[in-house]
C-alpha cells in the first residue's frame, strides 16, 4: 500500500483562508496555488499534503476534540525533526513551527515529503513475490529502532528533549492518569495493570531517544526494497528514556495469538510474518541490551495501547471526531488491557 492521499475527511478541513497566506509569508518556496489532500491512514494526529506547483509538504497538526494534557505535541515534534535528521537519517526534517491559534485555532508544523511505501495491515503489493520478504521488512523495522536508540543524545542536540532518570515511572503514571480522564467505565484489568506494574520497575540500561510509536504503519520504505526503512513518522511523544519501552510498543501491534483479531478495530499484521521472538532475537542482536525483563515492558505497552485507544473512542463519543473507526476501540481497549494482565501474571 503506497503512503497515499485522499479528499480531506468532513470536519477535518483546514481554515484555508488564514493558513494559505500564512504560509507564503513564513515560507517562500511555497509559489503558485495550494492544493491539499489529506493522508488517509492515522487515528489520532491529522496529517495533510500541501502541494504548491510541483512541489510537496506535509503538515501535521493534532486532531480536534478534547486533547489529554502532554499529547500530541507538535512543538516537541519540531524540536526533534529539526536536530534528529543529519544523525538519524529516516527522520523526515522539520522546516517550520506555527504556535499561532489564529492560524488553524492549534500548533502545527511543516516538514519535508518523502515518497514510498507504508505497510499498514497486510504485505503491500510493491514487495509480492520477494523472497523471504515478511521477514526481511521485520529485521529492518528491528535495524532502524536499534539504530535511533543507539544515537547519543547530546551529539544530536536532543540532550534537553527529556528527563530520563525516573522516566518509566514517569511514564506509568502519566498513562495511569490519561486512563482516569479517558475511561467511560470501569476496567479491572487496568486498575491491576496500573498497581502490579508499580511495584516491580526495571532499572534502564541505556538512555534512548525514545520514539514513542514505532511500528510500520509511522515507517516507509522504498517499492521492492525490504532491507531498509528510509523514513520514520511521527516524532510528536518523543523523548529520552528506556529504549525498552519503544520496543515493548512495537510489540504491542505485533500479531499475538492471545489476541482476538475480531476484537481491533484495525486488523493486526495479517500474513506470514516472523513471531515476537523473532523480533527481540534481532533487537538484542544489534543493541547488545539484556531483555529478561521484557515482559514487564511488554505488560506495559498493553496499558499504553489500551489507553491509547480509549482516548481514541472517547474523542469519537464526545463528538471530537466524525470516524465511524473510533467507535470500535472501546473494544480494543479493553482487549489490551486483558492481554497485559496476562503478560504479567505469567511472571508472577
Amino acid at each position: 500500500m503506497s503512503d497515499r492521499v485522499m479528499d480531506t475527511r468532513p470536519g477535518e478541513e483546514l481554515p484555508l483562508d488564514q493558513l494559505e497566506p500564512y504560509l507564503r509569508r513564513h515560507l517562500p518556496d511555497f509559489d503558485g496555488p495550494l492544493s491539499v489532500r489529506q493522508f488517509r491512514g492515522g487515528h489520532a494526529n491529522l496529517t495533510y499534503e500541501l502541494t504548491f506547483r510541483d512541489r510537496a509538504f506535509v503538515l501535521r497538526r493534532p486532531p480536534f476534540g478534547n486533547i489529554a494534557p502532554g499529547a500530541h505535541d507538535m512543538r516537541r515534534e519540531y524540536q526533534v525533526l529539526s536536530r534528529l535528521p543529519e544523525y538519524f537519517t529516516p527522520a523526515p526534517g522539520a522546516l517550520h513551527l506555527c504556535t499561532d491559534p489564529a492560524i488553524i485555532g492549534v500548533d502545527f508544523i511543516v516538514m519535508e515529503r518523502r515518497e514510498g511505501t507504508v505497510v499498514r495491515y497486510r504485505l503491500p503489493e510493491e514487495f509480492g513475490g520477494i523472497d523471504r520478504v515478511e521477514e526481511r521488512l521485520t529485521d529492518a523495522l528491528m535495524r532502524v529502532t536499534a539504530e535511533l536508540h543507539l544515537v547519543d543524545p547530546e551529539r544530536a542536540g536532543l540532550a534537553d528533549l527529556g528527563r530520563p532518570r525516573g522516566f518509566a515511572e514517569r511514564q506509568l503514571r502519566g498513562w495511569t492518569q490519561r486512563w482516569q480522564l479517558a475511561k467511560t467505565e470501569e476496567n479491572n484489568d487496568v486498575n491491576y495493570l496500573a498497581d502490579r506494574l508499580g511495584q516491580n520497575i526495571p532499572e534502564p540500561q541505556a538512555v534512548s531517544i525514545v520514539h514513542g510509536d514505532l511500528k510500520f504503519d509511522n515507517c516507509q520504505f522504498q517499492p521492492g526494497e525490504p532491507d531498509r526503512v528510509t523514513s520514520v513518522f511521527d516524532w510528536d511523544m518523543a523523548t529520552l528514556g528506556d529504549p525498552l519501552i519503544d520496543l515493548a510498543g512495537t510489540l504491542s501491534f505485533w500479531p499475538d495469538p492471545k489476541i482476538d483479531p475480531t476484537e481491533m478495530p484495525i486488523p493486526l499484521l495479517v500474513g506470514d510474518w516472523p513471531d515476537k521472538a523473532y523480533l527481540k532475537a534481532r533487537y538484542a542482536e544489534y543493541t547488545g541490551f539484556d531483555l529478561s525483563r521484557m515482559p514487564w515492558y511488554e505488560a506495559f505497552a498493553c496499558l499504553k495501547t489500551a489507553v491509547i485507544a480509549q482516548q481514541l473512542y472517547r474523542r469519537y463519543r464526545d463528538g471530537g471526531t466524525k470516524d465511524i473507526r473510533m467507535e470500535q476501540f472501546a473494544q480494543a481497549a479493553q482487549a489490551f488491557a486483558r492481554l497485559g494482565r496476562q503478560k504479567i501474571e505469567v511472571n508472577r
